[in-house]
């Protein structure tokens, strides 16, 4: 699992560098005081870097489910402002569709955190601490 969703960042970051530029752009908050294109090809390069890393750096892998999770968070306020602001993107054309994939967004931080063992880390870590 860990593998798999390494593949689909991988995936997902070149087409924000390619195919899917405009529709990643369409979610990029307009209070976000940054170039929108800027967003969309950093968020590709460290969606592509993550990916990566998910694949190759096995050792780390703790440490990169959780650089994983934090991102699946940082990019949610672009769900959010497509939902809020009625934006269409990557076929998402109704409300209740923009909606839908709000709940889309915890699962891949729940899959970071599972696939990489980092929730077990999490939480053995917090046991422990007690």
């Amino acid at each position: 699992m860990r593998v798999l969703l390494g593949v689909f960042l991988v995936f997902t970051g070149i087409t924000h560098l390619t195919s899917a530029r405009a529709e990643f752009l369409a979610q990029v908050p307009t209070w976000l005081p940054v170039n929108g294109e800027l967003v969309v090809i950093l968020s590709g390069i460290a969606e592509i870097a993550l990916g990566l890393a998910l694949i190759f750096l096995v050792k780390q892998r703790v440490l990169v489910g959780l650089a994983v999770a934090a991102f699946f968070v940082l990019i949610f306020p672009g769900n959010i402002s497509q939902y809020v602001n009625r934006i269409d993107a990557f076929g998402m054309n109704t409300d209740q569709a923009r909606f839908n994939r709000l709940f889309f967004q915890p699962v891949l931080i729940a899959w970071a955190l599972w696939a990489t063992g980092a929730w077990r880390a999490l939480f053995t870590r917090k046991v422990e601490s007690s």
